[in-house]
């Protein structure tokens, strides 16, 4: 049976991560929690907005209220990468090669791992960020569709376009398809190939939380009393297809989902605090927590997929160990 650490905090979890093998919790305050040896704490920002973890330097990359772009490592270790001044830093990635990226306002930043940096100015504000794994490119949501950047040239940009909000993006691992969540209750996608458009839509509720399964064959999503994963195991991904869902419930959303890092598995957490996992295979369940006090925010395995961290909308956090 999977046993629950729980970890009770002040304040909204914007994320779940691992670093150093080690659970870390990144409240909206801008304070990191830790459980190292005990629980340990650190002052990161004045008002945390944006959180990516940087798998290659095995750090979280945080963008917050102050206008900071800050790193936070193993044991504690952070400091600062850039800084917006006054305006809000509201977008982050991690990227290839040290790189990472941050938005604020129209404008999306580079930095590269020698320390020198990048700027794309946008017509419309930035509102999400994404690198993909198959080289130097940078993904930006923007109204009206994406723009995707190769940073390391002056090449012109692609602009991927599709009317409405975007408001996230993502790349497949494999590189070959871009999706992004939209202030309608909708996914939308993009074949880079050729452009052909992916309509993913009939959420009753707006997507806040994606996840790619290990070898990319599926992509899970929020949004609705299941978990929506499309499949995207053909050439032309889900088009014409319809997704799985998994771990329906009548009575509670899904609000978060995190895909097991090496099997067809993926952790669902609910609007009342549940968390449940469910293989995408036969949509067999296991209950991993019961609810708690608040909507789960936040989803993310460790490296081996032996333990799960989980936030919430109320500070109710912790981590449940699936090989007890």
């Amino acid at each position: 049976m999977p046993t629950v650490a729980p970890l009770d905090l002040e304040g909204f979890c914007v994320a779940a991560a691992f670093v150093g093998n080690v659970p870390h919790f990144a409240l909206a305050s801008g304070v990191v929690h830790r459980l190292d040896h005990g629980q340990q704490q650190v002052a990161v920002h004045d008002g945390l907005l944006a959180v990516a973890y940087d798998a290659a330097g095995d750090r979280l990359i945080t963008g917050g209220e102050d206008g900071k772009v800050c790193f936070t490592g193993p044991a504690g270790a952070t400091g600062e990468l850039g800084n917006a001044g006054r305006k809000w830093v509201t977008s982050v990635a991690a990227g290839p090669q040290g790189a990472v990226a941050w938005g604020n306002g129209r404008t999306a930043t580079v930095r590269f791992a020698d320390g020198k940096t990048k700027t794309f100015e946008h017509p419309r504000s930035v509102e999400g960020l994404a690198f993909s794994s198959k080289g130097m490119r940078l993904g930006v949501a923007r109204y009206n569709g994406a723009t995707l950047h190769f940073p390391a040239t002056d090449g012109k940009p692609t602009e991927l376009q599709w009317d409405g909000s975007h408001t996230a993006i993502t790349f497949s691992p494999d590189g070959n398809f871009v999706v992004t969540t939209m202030q309608e209750n909708a996914l939308h996608g993009w074949k880079l190939a050729d452009g052909k458009h992916m309509r993913m839509t009939g959420y009753p509720a707006k997507v806040k939380s994606l996840s790619w399964s290990a070898k990319g064959r599926w992509l899970a999503s929020s949004g609705a009393p299941a978990a929506i994963v499309w499949p995207f195991q053909a050439k032309d991904g889900p088009m014409g297809k319809a997704p799985a869902e998994l771990g329906t419930r009548g009575d509670s959303m899904v609000t978060a989902v995190a895909c097991h890092p090496t099997d067809e598995i993926v952790a669902i957490g609910y609007r009342d605090g549940m968390v449940m996992a469910v293989r995408i295979a036969d949509a067999r369940e296991v209950l991993l927590r019961r609810p708690g006090k608040g909507a789960i925010s936040s989803l993310a395995w460790d490296r081996e997929g032996r333990r799960a961290a989980f936030g919430s909308e109320a500070g109710d956090c912790g981590v449940i160990d699936i090989s007890a």
